[in-house]
């Protein structure tokens, strides 16, 4: 299996203004959308229609995993569903490295999801009948892959997930996070660049759930991979997420890193959404410290050169640390050897409570 990632700002999945409009009168309420710019509600009305998607465009990068996250009928599965066309888009471009996945044929369709894009459900659908082995080799089976090869890559990739002991056990005496790994494994095995993952971990106990999101994100970044991974947990979204959308009624309200979500959100919908978070190890030093030159104005009998220093990406929590082990109220923050602004204390308190003000200098 690939393990180097050739070129991080690569695109792999490239979805633009993606609608899905679910109903009889479906390309009639596409028409609308379209000439006229009706909006989800006018669609329900006027049509009759349900749109599950609305105007979503999302870039996904080499090696990146990327969250999408909402609740119930915010439309993040219709979504990761169009995005390897297992539902057909009603408007709008999904390009999977370059390739518009509408223009392809049927055979096409079947080899791009073969070799480039591999997907787990929160069901994962083993077939009973057969062994941990066999289940790990199925998608390779199914490409005609001969039997010895399958076999090889399929120990590899359980190896890969922890399973290399139970490869001729059956579904049925795996526990339920050791049947997802099994999901897994088999998404692995058919060595695909993208992984497609709609809430696969969502049905079990909260530790064997963190377990196998420290274990996913691990793997994911060893191998190379990127990943689209579903989610109505935003707390599982900041565990895994290198990005994270929002999604609301069909409609992504937001997109950026968990520190630029629960630090700048955009709108009250995703203020709610973070309120519970804890920021101590998300927002970072460059998110609340002052600029050199505005400290310097503010307190210009203060000698910044003789403050314990730290870096742009120290969290909360360490800067806390650092802060109490320090004589001054106050932290140097160092990039590339040279001070680019100061951490005060109000500044840790700002972080801490999530106040968008920006803080005046107490230090």
């Amino acid at each position: 299996m690939n393990t180097v990632v050739n070129n991080a700002n690569e695109i792999l999945v490239d979805c633009r203004n993606v609608w899905k409009i679910f109903g009889a009168r479906a390309p009639a309420a596409v028409k609308a959308v379209s000439e006229r710019g009706l909006s989800k509600k006018q669609v329900l009305d006027e049509f009759n229609c349900v749109v599950g998607v609305a105007d979503a465009s999302l870039q996904v990068r080499r090696g990146e995993i990327f969250c999408i996250m909402g609740l119930s009928g915010s439309g993040k599965s219709t979504l990761v569903r169009l995005l390897n066309r297992l539902i057909e888009p009603s408007l709008g471009n999904i390009a999977i490295k370059g390739k518009e996945i509408a223009r392809l044929n049927a055979a096409e369709l079947r080899d791009i999801r073969a070799r480039n894009i591999g997907m787990v459900f929160q069901s994962v659908a083993l077939l009973p009948n057969r062994t941990v082995l066999e289940n790990a080799a199925f998608g390779l089976e199914v490409r005609a892959v001969p039997k010895d090869e399958r076999n090889k890559t399929a120990r590899t990739a359980l190896d890969k997930v922890g399973l290399s002991d139970w490869t001729s056990r059956y579904p049925s005496e795996l526990s339920g996070g050791m049947q997802q790994r099994v999901g897994l494994a088999r998404a692995l095995a058919a060595d695909p660049e993208i992984i497609l993952m709609d809430e696969p971990f969502s049905a079990l106990d909260p530790l064997i759930r963190r377990q196998l999101q420290d274990e996913f994100r691990q793997l994911t970044k060893s191998l190379g991979k990127s990943s689209v991974f579903i989610t109505h947990d935003l707390e599982e979204a900041i565990r895994i997420g290198d990005r994270i959308a929002i999604m609301k009624d069909g409609v992504i309200v937001q997109v950026g890193t968990a520190e630029e979500i629960v630090t700048k959100p955009a709108d009250a919908y995703v203020a709610d959404f973070v309120a519970g978070i804890s920021r101590i190890h998300l927002v970072k030093a460059h998110s609340v410290m002052l600029p050199i030159a505005e400290y310097r104005s503010l307190q210009p009998q203060h000698d910044v050169n003789a403050l314990l220093q730290t870096t742009p990406e120290a969290d909360i929590g360490e800067l806390i640390d650092l802060t109490m082990k320090s004589e001054r109220d106050a932290l140097a923050v160092v990039d590339n050897g040279s001070i680019v602004g100061v951490v005060t204390t109000r500044g840790l308190l700002r972080g801490v409570a999530g106040s968008p003000e920006q803080p005046h200098v107490t230090a």
